[in-house]
Formats: C-alpha cells, structure tokens, sequence
C-alpha cells in the first residue's frame, strides 16, 4: 500500500485554481478510480495515464487505485492533469520519491506513447502556482518559455514521461529522437484551437502594420483617433460607404503606446486560454485588435460556450482595440451586452457550468452608415431608403450604448484634393504615436496617486472639483447645457476629451479652444476653428 500526493492547476476562465492530485494504492481488485468532479476529458486520462506508464518502461501497480483531486468543489476539465495524475502514481507504487513531487506543480498531456504534449492556458496557471506560493513546476518543453515569464519561478520543461522519472531519480537523462529540421511538430497541435478565432475577428498583430500616412484627407476623424488613444475614449465613426472608416480602426493598435509588462503578461494569459497563442511567441507585446463580423452572437462577443465560459470578443481584445464594423448590423442584444465591460473593464459570464470573471478593458470602436444603402445624406446620393427604415437603422445602437461612447465623429468622402493631391497625406503612425504617448506620461504624473490611469477614467466629480480648467472655458458647455443640448453626464464626458486634448497640446489645464473641439467631437456639432491638417494643436 502507498499514498503520493503532487499539485497541479484547474483554469476556471483565466483564473487558476491549485489542486492537489492525490493517489492512494490499496490490496483489493485492480481497479482505478477517479474523483473530485473530473469532466468527459479528465476521466478519459485513466486510459492515457496507465498507457503512457507502460510504454515508458514502468510498471502499471495491479492493485486498487484511487486518484483524487483536490478541492473536490472546483470544476476540472482538461487533459493537463494527466502529468500529475502519472507523477502521483508513480510515487505511491515507489518508483519515485513521494516527497520529490509534493511541492511540485505538474501540468501537461500525457500521449499514449508517454510523451508529454503541451495545453492551452500554461501562463495563467503558472501564475496561479505562483501566488499560492509554489516555486517549481513541471511543464511540456514547447511551453517552457511560456511558463518562464512568471518571476520567480523554477521551470523544468519536459518532452517525455521516461524524461521526468529520470530527472526526478536523478538517473541518466534518455535521448529524445528531435524532430528533423523543417518537419511539423505534432506536439505543437494542443497549443492552437482550430476555428477558435471565428467569429471574433482577432486578427494576428502584423511586424509592420499600417500607417496613418495611407489615409487621404479625414483631419477631424485623425485628430479623433488621436485622441481616443491618448485619452482611452471610445470612439464612434459614421459616415458613408468608402470614407475611411475600417481604415481609421485599423491603424488604431500601432498609435497606441506598446503594452507594459503587467499588461502583455494579462493579454497573454487571455490569448492561451483561448488557444490562439501563436507558438513561438511566448508573449504578447502590441494592443491586439480584434474586428468580429457582425453575425457575431452574444456568447462570441462577452464570451461562452458549453461548460466554463470561454473567453469573447471584449477579452481577446483586453488592453486593444474592439472594432465593430457596420455596427447597426449586430445583435440589439450583443451590442447591449457591451455596456458592462465598458463600464468595469470586465465581464461576467454565467452558464450552466461556472460563473467566470473575464478581462474586458478596451477600446471600443463603432462604425456606421447612416442608412441601410449608406447613401443617405450625400449630395446626389440617391438614397431610395423610407424614411422609417432610416429611423429603424440609426435607433439600433441603443441610446445607454452610444452614451458611453465619449467621441462621434462623421467621416466624410475624401474629396479629390485630399485624394489624389500632394498634401492629401497625414502624419505618419510614428509621429502620432509620440505624441499619444508624451501625453499619456502627462496624463500619468496628474493622476499618479489615484485609481485612475488616463483621462476617460476619471470621475466627473472629480474633474469639476479637483481638477479645474481654464477660468471661462466652460461658456459654450453651460450654453449647451441650459438650451437641453448637453447633460450633466455630457459635461463630464467633455471634460475628460477637453483634458486629453489639453495634455496632447502640452498645457497645463483645458482653455476654452479644447472645450470647444471636445464639444465638437462628443455632439458632431462643428463649432469653432477648424482642426489643424498637421500637428498636435486644438
């Protein structure tokens, strides 16, 4: 008789939870049995476990097994077990020293053949290890450097069973036969799920992305990127078919500051759980963007699926970019569903099997025709819509929604100055991108000692007591707001543009110029000078 216990980790959305793998051998019938609330995939490792003993050269125990997995009140599910589940009987039938693996932390896939393969959310359960104090873990070699980028944590990557009994014996470490150079690696096939990314539009982050310098004319629609990235608003762009707008959203991502460690580690850990990590990329360095279509359905957008939620659209996009192209085309549903995230930079999912918490802070981007045909409003346009199914369209996009989007922007055709011109061209994404993040640090040092990080998570309150502007500034917002065109909510969403545009301009506080253009891109209203073609001026 012999009792073995070792670690490994249950995912439950991107969040680990340590579980202890028990094995306890008694005299009796050969029989294995395993508990503590083990899905279709955990229960099958019976069968891959005694397959992958034997064919590495230990000796299956002809006893009574039970393996159990603790605490039994936690969801587990996955074939990453199969590595602990294989440690702790090994130990409990001797073969290897039971205080060898009681502070390790083991998680990989066990092939009938006993090599070791590698799964999906290895950075998320490393981490959880590591919170929980544990200091060693046992992962497949192709997510080694996956599992490295947690700090203080030892790594020992595996290729095989007969590999780890070696090591953990400290016997002569056997030669695994390498896979020729230029061959597919059939251990790599865990890493990536196939189709995991339809729907949800995230798009792999290019060496070279587009620049701005590519879109013609468009000043107004720029300077609100400009500011939508320095600031973290959201941002909504409409306008006719071929103005630029799709080309606007996607040279987002490259105008926004790279990610911070913290934030690529967070990025990350959502990018292997939903198992589009590219291998070889053990890191996510650049805001992802994320464009899903619009047949996209709620559970792909805020996340889903059959048992544990799986993450969506709003969290593979976390700290990037989520566009949503022909944005009246969603689901009314879908499209509400946004405003907790936007809100809290989470979500929350519940289903059948869990309840998950998933990271959701991004920057949200809405496109629009103004009809169905998006020739509605242009000047020999010929736009045939009833003037009911114009309302029907633009009322899709509820009004909550739209009042959490801080910037509207119309985005005009591009004339054929602007065109085919030699000054038709903007500012490069490189010089834009200083700029966004110069007034990020401004915004930075301001907001050091608070909660908040940019300027589209400060408090109203806050703005108008604690941080003032300019004396006077604020005439045409108080005109606006005793003619009904302008809500206490508005003021507030004005300031915050009014701020950012003042840290873009590099100026202490907001003057009644940046009060004027945040007016202008929060109502559509054009009022006041027009906004420079070049330049970082309000």
């Amino acid at each position: 008789m012999g009792f073995a216990r070792t670690c490994s980790v249950a995912l439950v959305g991107v969040e680990g939870v340590v579980v202890e793998v028990q094995a306890d051998l008694e005299r009796g019938v050969a029989a294995f049995a395993l508990v503590g609330l083990p899905d279709k995939s955990l229960v099958e490792s019976r069968d891959r476990v005694r397959a992958a003993l034997v064919n590495s050269g230990a000796e299956w125990p002809q006893m009574k097994l039970t393996v159990g997995l603790s605490p039994a009140s936690v969801p587990k599910s996955g074939s990453g077990f199969d590595l602990a589940v294989a440690a702790a009987v090994l130990a409990a039938s001797e073969r290897l020293d039971a205080a060898a693996i009681a502070d390790l932390v083991l998680i990989g896939e066990l092939g009938l053949d006993g090599r070791v393969r590698p799964v999906r959310g290895v950075l998320p359960a490393v981490l959880a290890a590591a919170e929980a104090g544990y200091r060693h873990v046992v992962v497949p070699e192709q997510t080694a450097a996956e599992a490295a980028l947690v700090p203080g944590v030892s790594v020992l990557g595996v290729r095989s069973l007969r590999q780890l009994i070696a090591v953990l014996n400290d016997e002569p470490v056997p030669e695994e036969t390498p896979v020729p150079e230029g061959s597919p690696d059939p251990m790599l096939a865990g890493l990536m799920v196939p189709g995991a990314g339809v729907g949800t539009g995230l798009a792999p982050a290019p060496a070279d992305g587009p620049d701005l310098a590519d879109v013609a004319g468009q000043h107004l629609a720029r300077k609100a990127l400009e500011v939508a990235a320095a600031g973290g608003h959201h941002l909504m762009l409409h306008g006719p078919p071929g103005a630029g707008k799709t080309m606007l959203a996607e040279r987002l991502p490259g105008v926004l500051p790279p990610l911070t460690r913290q934030e690529s580690l967070e990025v990350t850990a959502v990018h292997s759980v939903a198992g589009i990590l590219p291998p070889g990329q053990p890191l996510v360095r650049t805001p992802p963007y994320c464009a899903p279509h619009h047949s996209a359905t709620m559970p792909a957008l805020v996340g889903g699926g059959n048992g544990l939620p799986r993450p969506g659209a709003v969290s593979l996009a976390h700290r990037g970019v989520l566009f949503l192209d022909e944005s009246p085309e969603f689901a009314g549903k879908a499209l509400d569903a946004l405003r907790q995230p936007l809100e809290s930079g989470h979500v929350v999912v519940a289903r059948s099997g869990g309840v998950v918490r998933l990271p959701a802070r991004f920057l949200l981007v809405l496109a629009a025709n103004p009809c169905p045909c998006g020739r509605y409003g242009l000047h020999g346009g010929g736009c045939e819509c009833p003037p009911a199914v114009i309302r029907r369209y633009q009322a899709r996009l509820s009004g909550p929604l739209l009042d959490r989007v801080d910037l509207r922007v119309r985005v005009e055709p591009v004339d054929r100055a602007d065109l085919l011109g030699p000054g038709g061209g903007g500012e490069p994404t490189a010089v834009v991108a200083a700029r966004v993040s110069a007034a990020r640090d401004r915004a930075a040092a301001r907001l050091r000692d608070t909660a908040w990080t940019v300027n589209s998570e400060v408090p109203g309150h806050e703005l108008r007591t604690r941080w003032t502007v300019a004396p006077g500034a604020l005439a045409a917002a108080e005109r606006d707001m005793e003619r009904g065109l302008l809500t206490a909510r508005g003021l507030d969403r004005v300031l915050r543009i009014a701020w950012t545009l003042a840290d873009l301009s590099a100026r202490d506080r907001p003057d009644a110029a940046d009060i004027g253009l945040a007016l202008e891109l929060r109502t559509g209203v054009a009022r006041g000078a027009p906004v420079p073609a070049q330049g970082g001026g309000a």
